[in-house]
């Protein structure tokens, strides 16, 4: 994985960014494609979209398999023909999938916490 890749997922709240894949080399070559498909994404008005899930999304579905020898021009196709439904497929079966963050937590503290009885004044 090329520095740049480990320094954007490093921290990075993403849906899925545990192991390497064989074209992460290819990530910083990919950056204005990927930004193209994001912007191209915030104009039809999906809000913002980070370029780690984008990449996410690509490197565990649509090159779920290997493929030795690919073109810097295939991986570009295959950017630019991500579908929005495709993706947002992906994102919620990612979120689904993603740990709930009020297991630990009992019914009468997320009452209080949802609820908040004292008086603001």
């Amino acid at each position: 994985m090329t520095s740049y890749l480990r320094t954007s997922l490093k921290g990075a709240n993403t849906m899925n960014a545990k192991r390497e894949h064989p074209y992460d080399s290819y990530f910083h070559i990919l950056d204005p494609t990927l930004q193209s498909k994001i912007e191209e994404f915030t104009v039809l008005g999906y809000g913002t979209i980070e370029k780690v899930d984008l990449w996410a999304f690509l490197t565990q579905k649509k090159w779920k398999t290997y493929k030795e020898g690919i073109r810097i021009y295939e991986l570009v196709s295959d950017i630019l023909s991500v579908k929005i439904g495709d993706y947002m497929n992906f994102a919620t079966v990612e979120a689904y999938k993603a740990p709930d963050l009020f297991s630990e937590i009992d019914s009468k503290e997320l009452e209080d916490l949802l609820h908040n009885t004292e008086d603001s004044n």
